[in-house]
């Protein structure tokens, strides 16, 4: 029973909290904007399955907490079904007062700003925890100059010296060796540029980092880059650096457009055939990693909110049926066009977009209890 309370508390309760955050702001940010519009909102949902607690607001609404607490959802008086596919009956047995506010029958235009709304609203919700962070805590760095140099690196092939000054990786600014480290350790076996100055020169060197399989400080193996370069610390290398408002907004912005190359770079080893799957991760990985940064105290996993809002916002970009991606696909198909594509066609999209995602959950579920149990063996 102890255990039990013990793994409910460490792993379920941080994952739980996390996840509905982001899941209110991803739902939120579709329910206002649609609002705005006069778009008639049936439900707002966090979580699926059967309702536990529920009220209606003066709109008509139903706001609802349900049982299965893996997501949300906003439902629109004449969808046919929470993933908000139109009902093609809807508008001919409505009540003609209400007809106007049926999200089907708005502009292409609005039915897009809608959509986009939730992915948007996680991305800023990223921004504004990044920003609020920075703003309140700095951040600690150390200059950004190589140590050493490893005798048959990859460092050591592509020309780097000790005493060399990072400048860039990849066109994102080094402020500190940090950076440096960071920006390699994402990159396994691809290519980056690094931009530094030797003296009063500046070079451009290319390299690919190699793979090296590490151990995080929670008994988890990654894969990171490395090109073999290192830096002793003095206790007066550390400084807490501290950006004014104006200049934190260009930061966290840049942190941003980091984390989504990175991760468009991730999913697509993939296609390449370089992707590998102990890293790709399910409810059960999440869960895992939310209980092992909540050790780290509430701003790491404030941190870890921030990181997982903009991964979730990405992933619901993608041009797939079902997902916010191919609900805009479609409308901006039918802004092209000029008139929207049938409801065969549609269907056809939704149940190849329900099947691709079911399976990706099934299979990231697989992927998360096998290398747990495997994990837990070695």
């Amino acid at each position: 029973m102890f255990e039990f309370i013990y793994w409910l508390l460490s792993y379920v309760v941080p994952f739980l909290a996390v996840l509905t955050v982001i899941v209110f702001v991803h739902e939120m940010g579709h329910y206002l904007v649609a609002r705005w519009n006069g778009v008639a909102i049936q439900e707002f949902s966090i979580g699926f399955g059967r309702e536990l607690i529920g009220w209606n607001d003066k709109h008509g609404t139903r706001w609802k907490i349900s049982a299965i607490p893996l997501g949300g959802y906003v439902r629109f008086v004449g969808d046919m079904n929470v993933a908000s596919v139109p009902d093609p009956d809807a508008a001919e047995h409505v009540d003609p007062a209400l007809a106007p506010h049926l999200f089907a029958n708005k502009n292409v235009w609005q039915r897009i700003s809608v959509v986009a709304a939730g992915p948007i609203a996680n991305v800023l919700l990223t921004f504004v925890i990044l920003y609020v962070l920075l703003l309140g805590y700095g951040r600690y760095t150390i200059p950004p100059v190589v140590g050493s140099v490893i005798a048959g690196s990859v460092a050591e092939a592509a020309g780097v010296q000790s005493g060399d000054v990072i400048v860039s990786v990849d066109g994102y600014v080094v402020r500190g060796f940090e950076d440096f480290q960071r920006m390699v350790a994402t990159s396994p076996a691809r290519q980056v540029t690094v931009q530094i100055e030797r003296g009063s020169i500046a070079q451009t060197l290319v390299m690919v980092p190699d793979v090296a399989e590490v151990e995080d400080r929670f008994g988890n193996m990654q894969k990171i880059g490395r090109i073999g370069v290192s830096r002793d610390v003095a206790d007066g290398d550390v400084t807490l650096y501290r950006p004014g408002p104006v200049e934190a907004v260009g930061m966290t912005v840049e942190e941003i457009r980091f984390i989504v190359q990175r991760t468009g770079a991730f999913l697509g080893d993939f296609f390449v055939g370089r992707g590998d799957v102990e890293q790709l991760g399910g409810p059960v990985k999440v869960a895992k990693v939310s209980g092992e940064v909540a050790t780290l105290g509430i701003i790491a996993l404030i941190n870890l909110m921030a990181l997982l809002s903009l991964n979730i916002g990405i992933f619901n970009l993608l041009p797939v049926p079902m997902l916010d991606g191919g609900h805009l696909l479609y409308y901006l198909v039918e802004a092209v066009r000029g008139r929207p594509l049938s409801m065969k066609v549609q269907e056809i999209g939704f149940r190849f977009g329900f099947a691709l995602v079911l399976g990706l959950m099934v299979f990231t579920l697989f992927n998360d209890t096998i290398f747990a149990y495997f994990g837990i063996l070695r």
